[in-house]
């Protein structure tokens, strides 16, 4: 078996882990501290402890394939810009030469779409977000740097949820607390054990340089989505303010299309939709 390498063993970055594991991959992964170096040990992954925004002497190994999925951490008092798209370049220059390959978790803010149009990867790119222009950047970074053997795939992730992540909390939802933002505002949802099938899949696909949107099979609306997870939890039907701060959907108003993403990666979802999704559990939270 091979060896794989993963740059944010987070949220996402743990399942793929588990999933190689299963197969008898031996599994790096990079951390910033040493309780994060006792979590992966636990898990079976190999811990490298470094920050990507200050790798110093670190050194990876050589691996078939580097998966790297680094989250912001909003309590960091690093920008995001420099994790994204300074990290990122420092992870590549190390990587230089040791990676057969590079999966790069990238994500749909790039697509400014607001008119609840069908997105997929042939449409324009126009971030209406600075989140979504550094995500572009990152995407940037990847393809002038041919961190690997020239194969990569970058993944643009629709909004990962599950278990732990339910996009609000159920308590706010139990308080009749109202929600801001437009309730017919499109939502583009991916449960975080198909995004980890996804990655698997484009990882085997093995294609020297190729981009997918990641998406399950049905786009919902706010207002849909907030009300199953309100049927779930026992609460009464969300109601909606657009004018309450913090209620902004800017770049929320779009479809992504997942067509290549099933033709191309033949990946079957175990969530197609939120309502399996959401169904499976354990969705108490607060």
């Amino acid at each position: 078996m091979g060896s794989k390498l993963i740059i944010g063993c987070g949220y996402l970055g743990q399942r793929v882990a588990r999933r190689w594991l299963e197969t008898g991959e031996q599994v790096y992964g990079l951390t910033r501290s040493e309780a994060g170096a006792a979590r992966l040990c636990g898990l079976g992954v190999e811990p490298i402890v470094g920050d990507v925004t200050s790798l110093g002497d670190v050194e990876f190994p050589q691996v078939e394939t580097c998966l790297y999925a680094v989250g912001y951490d909003r309590s960091s008092s690093i920008d995001k810009r420099t994790v994204y798209v300074d990290g990122l370049r420092n992870v590549l220059q190390k990587l230089k030469g040791r990676a057969g390959s590079l999966v790069y978790i990238s994500s749909s803010s790039v697509y400014g779409q607001e008119d609840g149009s069908i997105v997929d990867e042939t449409s324009l790119v126009t971030p209406g977000t600075e989140s979504g222009r550094i995500c572009q950047e990152a995407e940037e970074v990847v393809k002038q740097s041919d961190p690997s053997d020239g194969r990569w795939v970058i993944l643009r992730l629709s909004g990962i949820y599950g278990p732990g992540r339910m996009l609000v909390k159920s308590d706010v939802l139990k308080s009749g607390e109202r929600m801001g933002g437009e309730p017919e505002a499109w939502l583009n949802l991916i449960h975080v054990e198909d995004a980890a099938k996804v990655v698997i899949a484009a990882e085997r696909q093995n294609a020297q340089r190729e981009l997918f949107v990641v998406s399950d099979d049905e786009p919902v609306t706010r207002r849909a989505y907030y009300s199953e997870l309100a049927r779930l939890v026992g609460a009464n039907e969300p109601v909606f303010d657009e004018s309450k701060p913090g209620g902004r959907t800017r770049g929320l108003n779009k479809r992504l299309s997942n067509a290549k993403m099933k033709r191309e990666l033949k990946v079957t979802l175990q969530y197609p939709t939120f309502r399996e999704g959401l169904s499976a559990g354990p969705v108490e939270e607060g």
